[in-house]
């Protein structure tokens, strides 16, 4: 039973993530930034405009980001978690980059 419920809820997120930017609760997050130690401390409106930023910027980059990675990246950033859209974007950013990476793989015998 467990694991039905688990593979329906990963599919409705797959869904969910295929269709646009999916929605986050970021309350969550910018009142625990709100209350945050001296010096780390955001302002709650603040985050929310930050958060609004990221978001606008997830969505214009949507399209150019693998299904697969928006399904992940979706799945890290909100396991656990409320997560926010500048953690989602990040990671994005970071399957994105990576790929441009040059191969540095060492084959046989030492030599690249």
């Amino acid at each position: 039973m467990k694991s039905l419920l688990a593979a329906l809820l990963l599919a409705s997120t797959g869904i969910a993530v295929a269709q646009g930017v999916p929605t986050i609760d970021i309350g969550p997050s910018c009142r625990a930034a709100a209350k945050g130690s001296v010096g780390m401390q955001q302002d709650y409106e603040s985050c929310r405009n930050s958060e609004a930023a990221a978001r606008e910027s997830l969505a214009k980059q949507w399209s150019t980001f693998l299904p697969a990675d928006r399904g992940s990246c979706y799945r890290l950033t909100t396991t656990g978690t409320p997560g926010t859209y500048t953690e989602f974007l990040t990671c994005l950013e970071m399957k994105r980059d990576a790929r441009k990476l040059p191969d540095t793989t060492i084959g046989q015998g030492g030599r690249r």
